[in-house]
């Protein structure tokens, strides 16, 4: 359950990050209100998993996989650069969260 409830804050992260932009540095009312409740919203997901799962590795998989969920949906949405690099780079923060994942930490 530890990890649904951080793949959850995982994706409250993506939805924080992502609602930077439209905030326009924060002077956008409703975007900004988003950026508070989704980072506020991710923060306290991923608290909840400390009791059951280690702190390095569940702060590493939430933010390997915000990172990677930020980037894709950047390409996606923003149309940024799609590149073999930046491809590669997004699969090198996966392996490595499934990595953790698959290391037993509970």
């Amino acid at each position: 359950m530890a990890w649904i409830i951080l793949l959850a804050a995982a994706v409250f992260e993506i939805a924080f990050a992502l609602s930077l932009k439209p905030s326009e540095g924060f002077s956008r009312l409703w975007p900004t209100v988003a950026v508070l409740a989704f980072g506020i919203t991710s923060v306290v997901l991923l608290a909840k998993t400390l009791d059951r799962l280690p702190v390095g590795t569940a702060y590493a998989v939430w933010t390997g996989i915000g990172s990677a969920g930020v980037v894709i949906l950047g390409i996606v949405l923003f149309h940024e650069p799609l590149t073999p690099t930046r491809l590669a780079c997004i699969a090198l923060i996966l392996v490595g969260v499934l990595g953790l994942r698959l290391s037993g930490s509970h």
